[in-house]
């Protein structure tokens, strides 16, 4: 039997093009970029060319991206990065729902002596923007507003945060490394000021990202050494993954809005379908705009981890939330967050699909939970009869 994958927000199947792209460079094309040589500089046009295509992905310039080591690195930069180059401001205003990258390290500055505000979410996941406006001081330097939640999917308003934020003179991070690949995002409309964004979350390769920093604004650089980069993340580039992230990008470019229609038709129809065969299931965020890739259902009673268990003996794989907390017996911080209570969101279980996702496939999921459920009740009962 076939596996079926069902983790894309985890991390996505390279594609094929991807692969071939990068399989030359590897063998061929090693040269370091900062080499004056014909190999050196066979390498160099290849980044020149790779940051072309991210650019073009989202309406950038490309002197507007810096290659980093993926989503974490560049929000980490971003953030500090604006926060050293404003040294009279030392406020971050973030909400309780971000990925670990920013909340976590929201927290670990607040350690260094900053102010970092957590900005509430309602039931659905959204941010109350007249909340979001109060938060702004004078002292704020940076708000940090994910594009879209790694694990409900629930989009954010960038344009309307954007504009608070000139408003008040604050900049805005967005972290967009779920949102590209599944919604448009035109950077020459929306106001935002910095973007991050992880290759192997389009498929494209792990260990390489992209920070966008919209032009004039200039920030502190986190990693020094060489000069690469802009000054802003020092080392010899990782001239594969970059290639990789190319492709990756520009396979973004080509996608339409058929493909975004076409995986919301079976997230649509596997949320349906769930809820109307099991009534203990509930989808998180699903009255709101979501990417339309990701199901987040929660299901009262049981522990996303059973469910798991039971999916992946089928060859199934999906995931109970954030897969940094894929080892953890604790509900999802995000979800608590969002006053989902504990017994909803210790039983909730994220389905995201990607571009090759089938309706085969969903076919496939529909037709074995029935069989987990089950398998987990006729458990339960054994267990509390023992003696």
């Amino acid at each position: 039997m076939d596996t079926i994958y069902l983790d894309n927000n985890a991390t996505t199947r390279p594609a094929p093009e991807v692969v071939e792209a990068m399989l030359p460079v590897l063998k061929d094309s090693f040269g370091n970029p900062s080499s004056t040589h014909a190999v050196g500089q066979r390498a160099a046009f290849l980044v020149a060319q790779a940051r072309r295509e991210v650019a073009s992905c989202f309406g950038a310039d490309p002197s507007e991206i810096v290659f980093t080591s993926g989503g974490t690195e560049s929000d980490n930069i971003a953030i500090l990065g604006a926060l050293r180059s404003n040294p009279d401001k030392r406020h971050i205003v973030t909400t309780k729902v971000e990925h670990e990258a920013v909340y976590r390290f929201a927290e670990h500055l607040e350690r260094e002596g900053y102010e970092a505000t957590y900005l509430d979410v309602d039931q659905d996941g959204r941010l109350d923007l007249n909340d979001f406006r109060a938060a702004l001081r004078d002292d704020t330097c940076i708000a940090s507003i994910m594009a879209a939640n790694n694990e409900t999917g629930v989009l954010s308003p960038l344009e309307q945060i954007g504009d608070i934020c000139r408003e008040r003179n604050v900049l805005f991070h967005t972290d967009a490394v779920q949102a590209i690949g599944k919604i448009p995002l035109d950077l020459r409309r929306l106001p935002i000021d910095l973007l991050s964004l992880s290759a192997h979350k389009f498929h494209g390769p792990k260990g390489i990202g992209a920070l966008y920093i919209r032009k004039p604004l200039r920030i502190a650089g986190l990693i020094i050494g060489g000069q690469q980069e802009q000054d802003i993340r020092g080392g010899t580039e990782n001239v594969p993954g970059i290639v990789g992230l190319g492709v990756a990008a520009r396979l973004v470019g080509e996608e339409s809005e058929k493909m975004h229609a076409r995986m919301r038709d079976m997230r649509d129809r596997l949320e349906r379908e769930i809820c109307g065969a099991f009534s203990f299931a509930e989808v998180i965020g699903g009255s709101v705009p979501r990417l339309p890739n990701t199901a987040m259902v929660a299901f009262r009673g049981f522990t996303a981890e059973e469910i798991l268990i039971g999916l992946s003996e089928k060859k199934i794989f999906a995931s109970g939330g954030s897969a940094c907390h894929s080892g953890a017996l604790e509900p999802s911080r995000v979800l608590l967050a969002m006053g989902i209570e504990r017994e909803q969101a210790i039983g909730a279980v994220r389905i995201s699909l990607s571009r090759y996702s089938t309706d085969a496939e969903i076919d496939r999921l529909l037709a074995v939970l029935p069989e987990v459920f089950k398998k987990i009740g006729s458990h339960s009962r054994a267990t509390s009869a023992a003696p």
